[in-house]
């Protein structure tokens, strides 16, 4: 019994959609001449009062997404160009 459980959650995982190569090419992707991320987290880092990044997330409408801690505990979240690594208004 155990095992046609086993088999059925396995199947089922197997048969999820995944995305295709046109999903992914609907996706925004970062600018060819973007700085690398590692850039962008290093000029995060120097924030005044920095102490941790949280999450970096690309978003769709074309910029970076950081959160991060300060040293009194603030959560931060900017919004980032790719190219400049300026934060967005």
């Amino acid at each position: 019994m155990r095992s046609a459980a086993f088999i059925l959650v396995a199947a089922s995982t197997l048969a999820a959609p995944s995305p295709s190569g046109a999903q992914m090419r609907n996706h925004a992707l970062p600018p060819e001449n973007s700085l690398r991320l590692s850039e962008i987290i290093t000029r995060v880092e120097q924030r005044d009062g920095f102490r941790f990044v949280d999450e970096v997330e690309w978003d769709r409408d074309g910029y970076y997404e950081v959160s991060y801690y300060t040293v009194d505990g603030a959560k931060v979240e900017i919004k980032l160009d790719p190219v400049t690594g300026s934060p967005r208004m």
